[in-house]
């Protein structure tokens, strides 16, 4: 399988070149950037390794690669701000979302195709690949709460200092300050949270509100993430590449999942090689099946100002 990551001289599109060399599935990694000093020493850099972590095709280059990709995964963006919200840089990252988009199609994507958007705002920008691609809409998926939840993850464990591998809760809707914790199906090793020695609903309070507040600590300490969202983005690109049918919290364009519609937001999904291979209404707390739906008014309110801007007639 071969993958080009559009946006691959930034600190996200390196992390993700690098975890998906760790994981020696993929065959081919293909970096692109407008900076083309910048990609092709980060490509040369992963190059140098491959010979003690994988058999791996490392290459650097513009839009010829692609024709020949099985996976396309979208980082290029401007990095937000501390003080700024996802979706405050809509304005500032959707026309340069756009001309990818149209370097893409013109290069011609194969109609077998998925593509991975992680770009922020990646929800939105996920429902404007899904319409501007020629491509069917499940062949299309945003990052969406992935890395989220792996954050949570790691966080409850590092505070109740269990094992993180062993840690499972979830986060749902938007990549952003409407994000949904999934409280009713938060375990450890396969006991409820709730019950687990040292927990309370303060210590759930302030777990979620780092997490949600995480992507702006990580840009105020170091100026970007990096390492996480490559573990992140390697974990769906697997998916796609083994054919696992691994259920994630990413994001697409949703046809009536929970009631929402001509919306990107992250529910449960299957992932497998034809991208998004099916969506699933779990029954959860109402409250929590509640915040779901405002989080894709939000998000819809959203959208509906960037189809009005760029001169989309309608929603799907």
């Amino acid at each position: 399988m071969k993958v080009s990551i559009i946006g691959g001289g930034g600190l996200v599109g390196s992390c993700a070149a690098f975890a998906l060399q760790t994981g020696r599935i993929v065959r081919e990694i293909a970096l692109l950037d407008v900076n083309a000093d910048l990609c092709a020493g980060q490509a040369l850099d992963v190059l140098h390794g491959t010979s003690a972590l994988g058999d791996q095709i490392i290459s650097a280059g513009g839009y010829e690669h692609i024709p020949s990709s099985d996976c396309l995964c979208i980082t290029a963006g401007l990095r937000r701000k501390p003080e700024e919200s996802r979706l405050d840089l809509i304005h500032r990252n959707v026309d340069l979302f756009l001309n990818i988009l149209d370097g893409v199609t013109k290069a011609g994507v194969k109609p077998t195709a998925t593509v991975l958007v992680v770009s922020n705002p990646v929800d939105v920008l996920t429902y404007l690949a899904a319409d501007r691609l020629n491509l069917p809409a499940n062949q299309v998926l945003g990052l969406g709460t992935q890395l989220d939840t792996i954050r949570f993850c790691s966080l409850i464990a590092d505070r109740l200092k269990a094992p993180p591998t062993q840690v499972r809760a979830l986060i749902l809707g938007e990549h952003g300050d409407s994000m949904v914790p999934i409280w009713s199906s938060a375990a450890i090793g396969g006991l409820p949270l709730e019950k687990f020695p040292g927990w309370s609903p303060n210590l759930a309070h302030e777990l979620f509100a780092r997490t949600k507040g995480s992507g702006a600590e990580v840009i105020k300490l170091k100026g970007g993430a990096g390492f996480a969202v490559g573990a992140a983005i390697a974990d769906v690109i697997h998916a796609i590449a083994l054919d696992t049918r691994k259920l994630l919290p990413v994001s697409s364009v949703q046809t009536g999942c929970y009631g929402i519609r001509n919306v990107a937001i992250s529910v449960p999904t299957t992932v497998g090689r034809g991208g998004v291979m099916a969506t699933h209404e779990i029954e959860f707390w109402p409250k929590e099946v509640q915040a779901l739906k405002t989080s894709a008014n939000t998000l819809r309110q959203t959208v509906e100002t960037v189809v009005k801007r760029i001169g989309l007639t309608k929603l799907k």
